[in-house]
């Protein structure tokens, strides 16, 4: 029994922190393979390499629009998150209102957003409240679809089970639907946290002034590929980051999902 224990913190090491560095080291060995064995030049795959020298030539400038961008993700990331849960409770509580709006809804969300990128430059104008709009407009549907699809999955078990203990509607809806809907409320913001980036991105490439995608267009234009890489890689470190921290608190907040699952 003591050996099995002392094994499992070795092979959970492994499976969480070693897998996934192998899978980069991978990753990152191919990439150079593929630019070596074919020759390719710099201007249409940098190698990686070519990428950290690209890094290192502007540090504090793409640090600073790093920072820009990750501002940018993290606020509409929040906003759309509270209000695609808030109105996914409320229509729970109100399917007259879910039905009068939620088509409504689904059309808007049906739209290309980058189609309302230069109209958000219009109506708001050319700052970082038109970014983060965007950011908002793409992470509230999947919040809201994820988290009305836990409210309305509660088995009619527990609903009696609350009704036989006397619960009010109010207790009810927090302590027995709200907790079983947390599981579909996290699957809904691993989504968005990704969805976040792409949005910020939108936004910087139709107003290129700050942010990395600023610094995408600008290479693209000076045909530095290696920097618009760097930006790109950025953008996927700070992707991946924002996930596992959406993952990291759904481990803390609902861990019995996982216990379930393993």
């Amino acid at each position: 029994m003591t050996d099995k224990t002392t094994d499992a913190g070795p092979r959970r090491l492994w499976f969480n922190a070693g897998l996934p560095a192998l899978g980069v080291v991978l990753a990152l060995a191919l990439w150079w393979l593929v630019t070596i064995a074919f020759g390719i030049e710099p201007f249409w795959l940098p190698a990686p390499s070519d990428v950290v020298e690209a890094f290192l030539r502007l540090p504090g400038h793409l640090t600073e629009q790093a920072g820009m961008t990750l501002m940018t993700t993290a606020v509409g990331f929040a906003i759309g998150s509270i209000a695609g849960a808030a109105v996914a409770v409320l229509f729970a509580a109100s399917s007259t209102i879910e039905r009068m709006t939620m088509p409504l809804i689904a059309a808007i969300n049906a739209v290309p957003k980058a189609a309302l990128a230069p109209l958000l430059i219009v109506w708001i104008g050319l700052n970082t409240q038109a970014k983060i709009v965007m950011v908002v407009l793409l992470c509230f549907f999947p919040v809201l679809v994820s988290t009305m699809a836990g409210l309305t999955s509660v088995p009619n078990d527990l609903r009696e089970l609350s009704h036989s203990l006397s619960a009010s509607w109010w207790q009810t809806f927090v302590k027995v639907r709200i907790t079983w809907a947390l599981p579909q409320i996290f699957v809904g913001l691993k989504v968005a946290s990704s969805l976040a980036i792409i949005g910020a991105v939108i936004a910087e490439l139709t107003n290129p002034d700050r942010g990395l995608g600023a610094v995408i267009v600008s290479s693209s234009q000076s045909a530095d590929t290696p920097l618009a890489f760097a930006a790109l890689t950025l953008l996927a470190l700070m992707g991946a980051a924002l996930f596992y921290l959406v993952v990291a608190m759904e481990r803390i907040l609902v861990p019995w999902t996982r216990a379930i699952s393993s």
